[in-house]
């Protein structure tokens, strides 16, 4: 018999990292920075009991599994990630597919909606989480991204060096951010996506596309140290300001 439940929610970390050196098993101030994905979802539980869903960790990061498996009192299942999903060129998009395909056949379950989060977005809200699975329910689209506001401008002050010098990369004749479309930037912080979408193997664009947006200064690539530094400076101030976020990094001690 199959099962029919609401949500997948996939968390990917892949072992190692090229510019923070194993990044997704760093403290990030004073937890490791997975534990801040998994509060978000304890919490989003809380206040969403009438959701059923599973949570599946996809890694090849020993390290991660134990911390994950051994430290956390909260339940997950564990894909140890086979080795050619882990190549450094590997789509992310592929590891979800794959973390579907195997929890739908261990399991006998069809999921509904499968909600993606980032191991290195670590400022995101219960809230977010809940204003993007409502947004995939209620809208037709195939996929939902979180996005934030754009600070660049492709249209005005955005440029690109060519042979005869530097131009805007989109030609236009504006001559004010106003009059040009708005932008926004994906902040790859949570996706929303549907089984039979992401089973295609489709580029994201490829389907209809809907997006959430979240704070502009909540989330930074953490690709190098200074980002890394920079967001937890931007942390503590979030913090003391919005307590939405501040839950999130106090209920891991609920969880510990």
């Amino acid at each position: 018999m199959v099962i029919e439940k609401d949500i997948l929610f996939t968390i990917c970390g892949r072992a190692g990292s090229k510019g923070i050196k194993n990044k997704n098993l760093r403290d990030f101030l004073g937890y490791p920075l997975p534990y801040y994905t998994i509060s978000a979802i304890d919490l989003y539980k809380g206040q969403n009991p009438e959701v059923d869903f599973d949570v599946v960790l996809n890694t090849d990061s020993p390290d991660l599994i134990q911390m994950v498996k051994e430290q956390l009192n909260f339940k997950l299942d564990i894909i140890e990630r086979d080795p050619s999903l882990g190549l450094d060129n590997t789509p992310k998009v592929a590891v979800i597919q794959n973390s579907l395909n195997i929890m739908e056949r261990l399991k006998s379950i069809n999921y509904n909606m499968i909600v993606d989060l980032d191991i290195t977005s670590p400022l995101r809200s219960a809230a977010n989480i809940c204003s993007i699975i409502d947004k995939k329910m209620n809208t037709g689209a195939d996929v939902v991204f979180s996005i934030t506001d754009s600070r660049r401008n492709p249209y005005f002050n955005m440029v690109k060096k060519t042979e005869s010098g530097y131009e805007r990369v989109i030609k236009s004749t504006f001559n004010t951010r106003q009059e040009a479309p708005e932008i926004f930037d994906m902040n790859a912080s949570i996706y929303a996506y549907s089984p039979a979408f992401l089973e295609s193997g489709k580029n994201i664009f490829d389907g209809k596309c809907d997006a959430i947006k979240m704070m502009d200064t909540a989330v930074l690539d953490l690709d190098y140290e200074n980002d890394f530094e920079l967001m937890e400076v931007i942390a503590e101030y979030l913090y003391s300001k919005y307590p939405e976020l501040k839950e999130v990094r106090d209920n891991i001690e609920r969880l510990l």
